[in-house]
């Protein structure tokens, strides 16, 4: 049996419903399903409004907005100096 992941991916659409698109998956495969969602037709036009990664405690990982990008990490995120 393959090893479950810890990372879901959500869609949130513009009449305020969402669905999990992924649950559990790897870090690589939650990454796959952000880039087809953030780029699918919906999100081109407007019906899709949000994709988010979450890990295994329910933090964001990452966060697409229609219109914005990418809005978290920013630039400044991954920029950080670590430690």
């Amino acid at each position: 049996m393959a090893e479950r992941g810890e990372f879901s991916v959500y869609q949130f659409f513009s009449n305020d419903t969402w669905e999990q698109v992924r649950s559990q998956v790897s870090a690589e495969e939650a990454m796959t399903a952000f880039q087809h969602y953030t780029t699918s037709v919906g999100a081109r036009m407007g019906f899709t409004i949000r994709v988010i990664i979450t890990d295994g405690e329910d933090f964001t990982n990452m966060d697409w907005q229609h219109g914005k990008g990418i809005v978290y990490p920013t630039k400044e995120d991954l920029n950080a100096p670590k430690g």
